[in-house]
């Protein structure tokens, strides 16, 4: 779909903003660029709806050299997402993510109807139609700006930064909505961040640059992981990076161990001949109420009458990832993480050291 040969981009100051760059963008993926300030990242973005041109080399866009298109009509068929969304301030909310449609001569109707139903896609209701830019929040507007962007049902989406003027908690939430969305539409999509964490969760390639606009490596994320190319990939995705890979082990390849669980019926006897200083106390259903610890039980009676300790959070067998499931091991007063079904119910238990030990090195 997008394809860089041997592109530099030069200034006359001198400056190498990309230096030989040779790289092919999957169509109906998302690839992400990341590297450190000045590497290159935006630059190379820009380059492909010619917002900056090259020095040499050529960027083409299935299979045609995108110097050869109108430059105002090559971006008409590209979405554009930048960090502050970019809204008309004048607009109401409709009227911008109909903007792109009406440019292309779309009738208002037309466009403000396909703007109605784009609004509903990114995860906003209609009462916000009528209103302006500044009555929303930054994660809203930043949903509005995504909802432009696909305003003409672009095949390629470029995004530069999209989520990082946002506070964290709405960051994750854009970043799922928009791992939702790519599910639903398959855009080809260039993304760009600083943030790795960032590109390991949303890329499905990761073109790592270096300062001075090379690229260092291109690969999936787990790969990248696994298999740094050079000493500087390895110090830009963290020396946590074995930490990362488990976000690509599947919860339900986790090997667990059956306790120590029991009901809530069960008795204190029984508990204190279990082997272990806590005991995973569940209901009828197998469903987790909490832990006891067994130093703290009381006297007699079942473990309904124990003081019960709080489970941190369960992980999921259905789509949770390790990495989950070593945050709830980590975070459980027992230090075992609680794996559960579709249900609810308990299906096992698995601590730190078992799941760092059921990744294997050779992953790929």
């Amino acid at each position: 779909m997008i394809r860089f040969d041997a592109v530099s981009k030069k200034y006359p100051n001198g400056t190498t903003a990309v230096d030989e760059l040779s790289l092919e963008l999957t169509e109906g993926g998302i690839t992400v660029l990341v590297g450190p300030s000045g590497c290159g990242k935006t630059t190379t973005l820009r380059m492909i709806n010619r917002m900056v041109d090259p020095t040499s080399g050529t960027v083409s866009l299935r299979g045609k050299d995108i110097r050869e298109v109108n430059a105002p009509e090559l971006r008409r068929g590209i979405g554009y997402v930048i960090q502050h969304a970019g809204l008309f301030p004048h607009r109401t909310i409709l009227d911008n993510i109909a903007t792109v449609p009406l440019l292309l001569g779309w009738n208002k109707k037309k466009a403000r109807a396909r703007a109605a139903e784009l609004l509903e896609l990114v995860g906003l209701s209609g009462e916000f139609a009528g209103r302006y830019p500044n009555q929303l929040s930054g994660g809203q507007q930043q949903r509005v700006g995504v909802a432009r962007a696909l305003g003409a049902d672009p095949p390629v989406l470029l995004m530069d930064e999209p989520f990082s003027a946002v506070d964290p908690i709405v960051r994750a939430e854009l970043q799922a909505e928009f791992i939702r969305l790519q599910k639903e539409l398959h855009k080809t999509i260039v993304f760009v961040t600083h943030d790795i964490d960032e590109a390991i969760k949303l890329g499905d390639n990761i073109a790592v640059f270096r300062t001075g606009g090379k690229l260092a490596q291109f690969d999936t994320p787990e790969r990248l992981l696994a298999h740094p190319a050079d000493d500087f990939v390895a110090g830009f995705v963290g020396q946590d990076r074995g930490i990362r890979r488990l976000s690509f082990v599947q919860a339900a390849e986790i090997p667990l161990r059956d306790g120590p669980v029991l009901p809530a019926t069960a008795s204190v006897a029984k508990a204190r001949a279990a082997d272990g200083p806590w005991i995973l106390v569940v209901d009828d259903a197998g469903r987790p109420l909490g832990w006891a610890a067994v130093a703290e039980l009381p006297d007699g009676g079942t473990l309904a009458d124990a003081p019960l300790k709080e489970l941190g959070h369960t992980f999921s067998l259905a789509g949770d990832s390790a990495r989950a499931a070593l945050d709830a091991a980590l975070l459980s007063p027992a230090r075992l993480a609680v794996a559960v079904d579709a249900d609810g119910a308990v299906a096992g238990v698995v601590d730190a050291h078992e799941l760092s030990g059921g990744v294997s090195d050779e992953r790929r």
